[in-house]
C-alpha cells in the first residue's frame, strides 16, 4: 500500500534522519528503489518529475506500474509515490490519477502568487489524504527542464509558506541539481538555521542530494532536513555500470544482447547504491 509522505518525514524529524526520494525513470528503476528499500528496511519516497511522467506515458501509468510491482514484490516498508517540482496543473493531475504526495514549485511565481497558488495544492490535496511539499527560493542548475539561478530562500517567506500548514519544505540554500562544480561554495547552515527556526521546526527538503559531501548531508540532517532527493547519481552509477557491461564486450556473448541481461547491471549498482544512502542518511532500520 502506498502512503502519504507526511508521517514517515515527521518521524525522520523527530528521530534525526533523512528520508531518501528517488526519481523513477522506469521499470528498472522502480525495481531497483523498491528492492533496496525492503533490504535496508526503510521508508522510502519515490519522485517522477514531470518529464520523466511524460517519458513514462502518463500519470495513470506510473501509479498502475507503481502499485503492481509493489504488490509482486511484497513490499512492506512504507512507500510514498511523489511529483517532484511539478507545475500546478502537473501537481493536480497527480492527484487525481492516485498520487500519494505532490511537490507544488510555485518558486519562480512572485512570491504572493506562490502563496495563493501554493494554498489552492494544499486544500486539494488535503482533503483527500495527500502530503504535499511546497518551494520557496531556487534549487540552482537544471534538472528536466526545470531551471533556477538558485536563489537563497528568505526564512521570512519560508515561515509564511509554512504557515498555510505545508507538510515539507524545499527551500534554496545553495543546492544545485546535476553534478555540483569544483569551485561549489557548499550550503549555507546559516540560512538553513533560520529557515528551521521560522518554519517551527517544519521538515526541511534538500533537492540536489546528489554529490553532497557527507559532513554536509550530515550538518543539514541536524538542521532539520527530513528529505534529501536523489536522481543524478542513480543516472551516474547506473550508466557506467551499463558502460562497463559493454566494453566488456558482454552484450555479445550469447543472449548478452537481451535487455533482461543488457540492464541488469545497471539495475543492481542503482540498488546498491540506494542501500548505502540510505545507511548514510539514517533511515535504514526504521522500517523493521
Amino acid at each position: 500500500m502506498l502512503v502519504s509522505a507526511k508521517e514517515m518525514l515527521q518521524k525522520a524529524h523527530e528521530g534525526h534522519y533523512a528520508v531518501g526520494a528517488f526519481n523513477i525513470n522506469n521499470l528498472e528503476w522502480t525495481k531497483s528503489i523498491l528492492a533496496a528499500a525492503q533490504e535496508a528496511k526503510s521508508p522510502v519516497i519515490l519522485g517522477v518529475s514531470e518529464g520523466a511522467g511524460k517519458y513514462q506515458c502518463g500519470y495513470k501509468t506510473i501509479v498502475a506500474m507503481v502499485k503492481e510491482i509493489h504488490d509482486y514484490m511484497g513490499i512492506t516498508v512504507p512507500v510514498a509515490l511523489h511529483l517532484d517540482h511539478g507545475s500546478f496543473d502537473g501537481a493536480k493531475a497527480c492527484i487525481e490519477a492516485g498520487f500519494t504526495s505532490v511537490m507544488f514549485d510555485g518558486s519562480h511565481y512572485d512570491f504572493e502568487e506562490n502563496v495563493a497558488k501554493s494554498k489552492e495544492i494544499l486544500e486539494f490535496a488535503h482533503s483527500r489524504g495527500i502530503s504535499v511539499e511546497c518551494e520557496v527560493g531556487g534549487i540552482g542548475g537544471e534538472e528536466d527542464g526545470v531551471t533556477s539561478m538558485g536563489e537563497v530562500a528568505s526564512p521570512e517567506e519560508c515561515g509564511q509558506i509554512a504557515a498555510l500548514g505545508v507538510d515539507f519544505l524545499a527551500a534554496g540554500i545553495g543546492n544545485i541539481h546535476g553534478k555540483y562544480p569544483a569551485n561549489w561554495a557548499g550550503l549555507n547552515f546559516e540560512v538553513l538555521g533560520k529557515i528551521q527556526e521560522a518554519t517551527n521546526g517544519l521538515p526541511l527538503v534538500l533537492h540536489g542530494g546528489s554529490g553532497i559531501p557527507a559532513d554536509q548531508i550530515a550538518k543539514a540532517i541536524d538542521l532539520g532536513v527530513s528529505k534529501i532527493n536523489v536522481n543524478t547519481e542513480l543516472q551516474l552509477v547506473f550508466a557506467a555500470a551499463t558502460r562497463k557491461y559493454i566494453e566488456e564486450g558482454k552484450d555479445l556473448q550469447g543472449k548478452g544482447y537481451d535487455p533482461r541481461k543488457l540492464l541488469a547491471p545497471g539495475a543492481k549498482a542503482i540498488q546498491e547504491k540506494v542501500v548505502a544512502m540510505m545507511n548514510q542518511f539514517g533511515s535504514a532500520g526504521k522500517a523493521e
